[in-house]
């Protein structure tokens, strides 16, 4: 009998750190609105069950994502700036870049609607309203995707936006979207993350469908000639399933409120 347990005992010491071992963990830095959307605690679950793996997600903005990836502390970034992207590329950051979904951006605000946003023919003529108005807006203000597309149409609009009217929160998506509520303001925004907090806002859609305001994103494998510490050969096995048939009709039958958030690129 005391064979048997020390037998036991020997084989926990051996197969426990094994085991220990077989769970990778894959860094991954997304943006606020994926994780806000709730998409991700839909869609990681079957691949960290498959590869037997832990999905370690930062949510953060475009901006200081891509920087954590130029860092190299993340495998992949998942993220919506694409000129931003383009040059993570190129300065050889990144490798293997690939369309995964889109959405798209819309003005929030008011239901009053002070600077009539309501009957603005296109987002420039929307932005030249708000600004001539003084219109209280909520600026992400934190160089994130959505920051980063706010400040292109600010910029195509030939409007420098600044003023007591003009507020940075300098926050994600979510905490931006409740500083526009109180402060009775317009804000840009993704539709997924809109969506997903809508219940708890008085904010209303103001103007949307315009084609600039198109939203769509990428996801990245950080270059493992540069940083060869990366989980590449992870890294590669989650992008091949976020674009496979299985991960793409995930995200294209994810809905909340019975709206679809976000449309797949690669299977349609």
């Amino acid at each position: 009998m005391k064979i048997f347990y020390l037998l036991f005992t020997l084989l926990l010491i051996i197969t426990l750190p094994a085991q220990a071992e077989a769970l990778k963990v894959l860094r991954i830095a997304t943006t606020t609105s994926t994780e806000n959307s709730g998409l991700l605690s839909i869609l990681h679950p079957p691949f960290e069950q498959e590869f037997n793996v832990r999905l370690d997600v930062i949510a953060v903005g475009t901006g200081k994502a891509l920087r954590l990836g130029e860092n190299g502390d993340v495998d992949v970034v998942f993220v919506h700036a694409p000129k931003a992207e383009q040059a993570f590329v190129d300065a050889g950051f990144g490798v293997d870049r690939r369309a995964v979904m889109h959405n798209d951006f819309i003005i929030v605000g008011p239901a009053d609607d002070p600077a009539n946003v309501r009957q603005a023919a296109c987002v420039y003529q929307a932005l030249t309203q708000i600004h001539n108005a003084q219109a209280k807006f909520v600026s992400r203000g934190d160089d994130s995707g959505t920051h980063k597309k706010e400040k292109a149409l600010w910029a195509a609009s030939e409007l420098l936006p600044e003023g007591a009217w003009y507020a940075s929160a300098g926050q994600g998506m979510g905490a931006v979207l409740r500083i526009a509520d109180d402060k009775h303001a317009y804000t840009l925004t993704d539709r997924g993350t809109y969506i997903a907090h809508r219940e708890k806002l008085g904010l209303q859609i103001m103007l949307e469908g315009d084609p600039p305001l198109f939203n769509p994103y990428h996801i990245i494998k950080v270059s493992p000639d540069r940083y060869p510490h990366v989980n590449s050969k992870l890294a590669k096995h989650y992008m091949d399933y976020v674009t496979s048939v299985e991960g793409q009709k995930i995200i294209g039958d994810y809905k909340l409120a019975g709206e679809q958030l976000f449309y797949p690129d690669v299977i349609k």
